[in-house]
């Protein structure tokens, strides 16, 4: 179904689906569902909350601003630490909110403990060094510290070259591997540094002899090409800072840069963790009834939406091997790195048009063709399947997207 068709769907459920049954509330019966918030675009746009956010938060809570439902809030965003951002997001939408129920695009990483104990690179902005610290990374060099050790890497800018030759570094420790929290500021900075390190196998400092491939493991947090701000037009995300590197490290080694993860939506073990984060959430509330169906919100078809469809293909997959193999799965002996899931069955996808996606009214002359014309913003290492960006539902805003499942639920 292409897009335009899905909104048309969405508001009809909403017409058509009546007003929900007496009693089916908090009250009457535990939750069975659970929501997965994107925030810029959906919730926010910059710093201005948007006015459907606040409505769909005062239909998700009860009595002293607490959630009714288990929510958790899904960015690609990771410039801040999670505690700070869920203070944010309580500030905005008038309600309480834990770091618990917070994922930045870095927070699957604390399950990497492979290189918690390695010296790592780490590129973005913001608390990037105190992030990956309370990830469990103990030997963190930032691109601020390594450009202060060996001066004459960073050349672009003049006013920041060295008036004079300086003494040679020593002691700098090597670099293991390198984590990509988000975009920099300076982006000619990072990309010399860190290409540096890949070409030099972390002793950047040194003569360049032969290049080492495979290089050294690098992570990457937050895919997104684009996001939306208060501008018109969408901004640059992280994931344009990607292209960049990725084209930088192929046309001087003629060789393609190889990620050993890639965080953030649209990956699935980003989704796997909000499971786990739902699931622990409504068991800390003491909701004992399992929790079978997923409703991610968001604005972004290449990011929100085709990460929600891949997980809902993902589930599929894992039931059918769990059928064949004759397992019953036990949600308290699930993790987020477990096989086993947690009881989700479904994880549906509910576009809103308030951030990069903008419903046109101009329907495509070829329905059938709409999708094969969609330009790919998604991550070279991601295939463009038509079918994931396809949404589940399509909605104006966040408040018709919390109204569609609770109708859907039948969930006052």
């Amino acid at each position: 179904m292409a897009l335009r068709g899905c909104l048309r769907a969405g508001r009809g459920a909403l017409r058509g689906a009546g007003p929900p049954g007496r009693g089916c509330s908090a009250g009457g019966r535990p939750p069975a569902f659970g929501f997965l918030f994107d925030i810029d675009g959906v919730l926010v746009r910059g710093s201005q909350v948007l006015p459907a956010a606040r409505e769909a938060f005062r239909r998700l809570a009860g009595a002293g601003g607490r959630l009714r439902v288990p929510v958790v809030f899904l960015t690609n965003a990771g410039n801040c630490l999670r505690a700070a951002k869920a203070r944010e997001l309580a500030q905005a939408l008038g309600l309480q909110v834990s770091p618990e129920q917070v994922i930045l695009s870095h927070s699957p990483l604390r399950l990497f403990s492979q290189f918690h104990c390695r010296c790592m690179l780490v590129a973005g902005q913001g608390p990037v060094e105190e992030n990956a610290r309370n990830l469990g990374f103990k030997h963190v060099v930032t691109i601020e510290a390594l450009r202060k050790a060996y001066p004459l890497l960073d050349m672009v800018d003049q006013s920041r070259r060295p008036k004079e030759l300086p003494p040679p570094t020593t002691g700098f420790p090597t670099i293991e591997g390198v984590i990509l929290f988000g975009e920099p500021v300076r982006w000619e900075t990072s990309l010399q540094l860190i290409i540096d390190v890949l070409l030099s196998n972390g002793s950047p400092g040194a003569e360049l002899e032969e290049i080492p491939y495979p290089h050294l493991p690098v992570l990457a947090c937050n895919m997104d090409l684009l996001w939306m701000a208060e501008a018109k037009m969408p901004r640059f995300g992280h994931g344009t800072f990607l292209l960049c590197l990725e084209n930088i490290y192929k046309k001087v080694t003629g060789r393609e840069l190889k990620y050993e993860a890639l965080i953030g939506k649209p990956s699935t073990v980003t989704y796997r963790y909000a499971e786990y984060l739902i699931h622990e959430q409504a068991k800390k509330q003491g909701w004992n009834s399992p929790i079978r169906r997923l409703y991610a919100i968001g604005d972004n078809p290449m990011s929100d939406i085709y990460g929600a469809n891949l997980y809902n293909n993902y589930l599929k997959s894992a039931q059918r091997n769990q059928a064949q193999a004759g397992v019953k799965r036990s949600p308290q002996a699930a993790g987020p790195q477990s096989e086993d899931h947690l009881a989700v069955e479904s994880c549906k996808s509910i576009l809103v048009c308030t951030g990069v996606y903008r419903h046109s009214a101009e329907a495509p002359s070829k329905p059938e063709k709409h999708n094969t014309e969609t330009v790919f913003h998604g991550h070279r290492d991601f295939s463009f399947d038509p079918s994931l960006v396809e949404a589940s539902y399509v909605v104006q805003d966040v408040n018709e997207a919390v109204q569609l499942a609770f109708q859907k639920e039948n969930w006052s």
